[in-house]
């Protein structure tokens, strides 16, 4: 088995230096984590140190004929195990610099006014999309591990998946997921598009627990679909959202700050900063990063703390990012003007309260920045993760310094020892400064070593591990349903076993089993083609078909008064057989109804699109119309009222599909499908039906009986369907 890694960029960037292409380093964190891992996997029995990177060589070849790319494709297949993607510089410009850096980023980390909402954008991101998943198709095999990562590429689970039903597809989001009140500002395609495009993965992965919450409630409120402890059952498979806080390469910065390169660069640092307390701010440019905010504190700190003057310094080291896009420029144009202003208020000959660099920065300089400084000031405004506090506290090799971290960063979730602040309260980051100060050295000590011990023990490898780990677990859950499916040899099967027998009992649900179901309960009419279906098996002498639903009788007379069969309504309280009148299956009252009924409008009064269905001897509160997320919890308040308000009461309250039901104890599909079992011995019994009121009919037939449970969730049936369809296609074939 191979792993295949698919990103927006290789782990290299090609140069073109005359005629001559160069391969340079990629940088970014998911670059060197991820190579980490690879280079861990060798030999190992897991990959058998097979692996191939899929993605952008950082170079346009449009200019490049045919020959030449598959000359280039190959010298970075077997020089680097990688894939290349070739993408035209206007598809980089609409998709890249477009959609992802332009919409996509600035929604996810909460600039709703920096977002760009243009067509074209889209399109071309799409387009990218489908040029990615062209470039796997081409390399993947049978049994590979597809592991997909970052906004880029959003839409390319779903792509594969539609090529290769069966492939195992991982995804992970290195940036924030927002809240629904957020990302809904997408427009409804694009919204509606990118989570069914994340939905084709088996396991999607986030940095936080938040960012896994954020993004089920989506998929609940947009698409409709609920999940179970992240768990989110469609119609053909289970796909897992999950969290994995990514790490990083632990032994790589704590091993490189006693190297001779980084103390000789550390020597030199020294010699300038050694009269004075550190304080690094490191980071890409960028407006998430807040950057001005850390300068208004440190300004604010001076002011407030004179007795620091000349004992201090800011480190700021600014790395060049998207140069291109304006609101970059504009942050950059910020930051140096304040810089200016700072330094001139409280600089002085023999001192200067910042030094700015604006230029990329090697390994061994950023670690030795790390192990001169005193204090790590970090304050993204949302930040997905930030590998730089882990970094920082890694290369610690003495335990010293302090680390200031934003609570919007993913790592203060496992960082909070840290001193974390709001990054928004300029206030409240200058004071952190003061105490980051006065921090005594047996507390720094105490402090990070505690922290060293956690990103140890869950390094960049541990994280990599347990996200594949969970792959193969949810692709186990899902053999498991698999196992229990009505395959083609079983459902032959079934169909000789039909037509051999001379008295057939066939147990069906309506809703949810022989009809999809509608946003209103009213409309749900069987069709022509069901009717036709039912038509034919009643006809013949040898079916008894009996039709048990939790609908009223008189909607079900109506609809299928054309069909000899036996119609049970509301669980199995009204029975009617064929030819015969209604009857009940037991003395009941509804005395209770009043009191019931004035809960229930309450509560449907609370939610919009909650509707009260009243039937004979029960009443149904229905929400389906009404939104997913706040009819999800007011159905748990309802029926948890319900259950206490009725301990007392010879009643039942149940929660189905969209539905909480209160009705007479004692009646279900179970009790009446029992009563028509006894009467008759039968060679052939089929049952179908979608949910929770369905098992009770499953659980009291005999184990020769075909029971199926629409819907890939655990059930006593002994078989699953996927879906409504699949039971009518069963039916038009025994028919």
């Amino acid at each position: 088995m191979r792993l295949l890694v698919v990103s927006n960029r290789l782990p290299v960037t090609i140069v073109k230096d005359g005629d001559k292409l160069t391969f340079h380093e990629s940088s970014g964190g998911l670059v060197s984590g991820l190579s980490a891992y690879l280079d861990s996997l060798r030999g190992s029995s897991f990959t058998k140190s097979e692996y191939i990177w899929v993605g952008w060589p950082g170079i346009s070849v449009e200019q490049k004929t045919d020959g030449e790319r598959d000359e280039l494709s190959e010298r970075i297949f077997s020089e680097l195990n990688a894939c290349p993607v070739f993408l035209t510089e206007k598809n980089m410009e609409k998709f890249y610099q477009g959609f992802c850096n332009k919409t996509i980023w600035p929604l996810f980390h909460y600039f709703p006014s920096h977002v760009v909402y243009d067509e074209a954008y889209w399109l071309h991101y799409q387009c990218v999309n489908e040029i990615f998943c062209d470039a796997v198709m081409k390399v993947v095999k049978p049994g590979d591990t597809i592991w997909i990562h970052d906004y880029h590429l959003m839409l390319l689970p779903k792509l594969l998946r539609e090529k290769m039903p069966e492939a195992q597809i991982g995804f992970f989001l290195h940036i924030p997921f927002p809240s629904f009140e957020v990302y809904r500002l997408l427009p409804v395609k694009w919204r509606k598009e990118i989570l069914e495009g994340l939905l084709g993965s088996d396991i999607i992965g986030f940095h936080t627990f938040e960012y896994t919450q954020y993004f089920l409630r989506c998929i609940v409120r947009i698409l409709g679909y609920e999940n179970y402890m992240g768990e989110i059952f469609l119609s053909d498979r289970v796909v897992k959202a999950e969290t994995f806080p990514m790490g990083i390469d632990f032994q790589k910065f704590h091993t490189a700050a006693g190297c001779p390169e980084v103390q000789k660069e550390k020597k030199q640092l020294t010699k300038i900063l050694s009269d004075f307390k550190v304080i690094l701010s490191v980071d890409r440019l960028d407006y998430t990063k807040a950057i001005i905010n850390r300068l208004q504190a440190y300004e604010i700190f001076l002011k407030k703390n004179p007795q620091w003057h000349r004992k201090v310094i800011l480190v700021l080291a600014v790395v060049p990012s998207r140069i291109g896009v304006e609101h970059y420029r504009q942050v950059k144009k910020q930051i140096d003007e304040f810089v200016g202003k700072v330094n001139g208020r409280f600089g002085s000959i023999d001192w200067t309260p910042i030094l700015y660099q604006y230029k990329f920065i090697s390994f061994h300089s950023l670690v030795a920045l790390y192990a001169v400084s005193d204090v790590a000031l970090i304050t993204p405004v949302r930040d997905g993760m930030n590998l730089i506090a882990k970094e920082y506290i890694a290369s610690k090799i003495d335990k010293t310094g302090v680390l200031i971290l934003s609570e919007m960063a993913g790592a203060s979730k496992e960082l909070n020892e840290a001193i974390i602040i709001n990054p928004n309260n300029i206030q409240e980051i200058a004071d952190a400064l003061k105490d980051a100060m006065e921090m005594p050295e047996d507390k720094q000590v105490e402090r990070n070593e505690v922290m060293q011990n956690r990103i140890r023990r869950y390094d960049v490898i541990r994280w990599a591990d347990d996200f594949i780990q969970g792959l193969f677990s949810v692709k186990d859950r899902q053999e498991k349903f698999k196992s229990r499916l009505l395959d083609v040899s079983l459902r032959r099967q079934l169909i000789e076993n039909f037509k051999k027998a001379s008295k057939r009992l066939i147990f069906l649900d309506y809703d949810g089993t022989l009809a999809s179901f509608v946003k209103h309960y009213q409309s749900a009419e069987p069709s022509k083609d069901l009717l036709k279906v039912l038509h034919r098996l009643s006809e013949n002498p040898a079916n008894h078909l009996i039709l048990i639903s939790g609908r009223d009788k008189g909607t079900l007379e109506n609809w299928f008064s054309t069909v000899n069969m036996t119609l049970v309504a509301e669980h199995g309280a009204w029975m009617k057989e064929k030819n015969k009148h209604w009857y009940l299956a037991k003395p009941l009252n509804n005395d209770w109804k009043s009191k019931i009924r004035s809960i229930l409008e309450v509560y449907a009064d609370r939610l919009p699109g909650a509707v009260i269905e009243e039937k004979e001897f029960s009443l149904v509160w229905h929400y389906r119309a009404a939104d997913s997320e706040h009819a999800f919890l007011r159905a748990k308040e309802l029926t948890e009222y319900l259950v206490n308000f009725t301990a007392n009461m010879d009643i039942q309250v149940l929660q189905g599909g969209k539905v909480v039901e209160v009705r007479c104890a004692g009646v279900n599909k179970g009790t009446a499908g029992s009563l028509f079992l006894s009467k008759d011995n039968y060679d052939f019994i089929l049952a179908m039906g979608d949910d929770s009121t369905d098992e009770d009919i499953f659980k009291i037939l005999p184990k020769t009986a075909y029971s199926i449970r629409i819907g890939m969730v655990q059930s006593y049936a002994r078989f699953n369907f996927y879906n409504h369809m699949e039971a009518k296609k069963l039916l038009e074939d025994m028919a």
